[in-house]
């Protein structure tokens, strides 16, 4: 998930700079979108590593 963020955060700056407004705000969307995901997922694994879901 974090790979196919950074390669939208690419492309969005590639696009961006070439001058497609659009795709690069679309692209922007998609990576800011996959980057919350990731940090979600992976605070949710790291809780459960350390024992904060653990049954009781």
């Amino acid at each position: 998930m974090l790979k196919w963020a950074i390669i939208f955060a690419i492309v969005s700056l590639v696009t961006g700079w070439m001058g497609f407004g659009g795709v690069a705000g679309v692209t922007g969307t998609i990576a800011k979108i996959l980057f919350a995901i990731f940090l979600i997922l992976f605070l949710l694994a790291l809780l459960a590593v350390t024992g904060i879901f653990h049954a009781v």
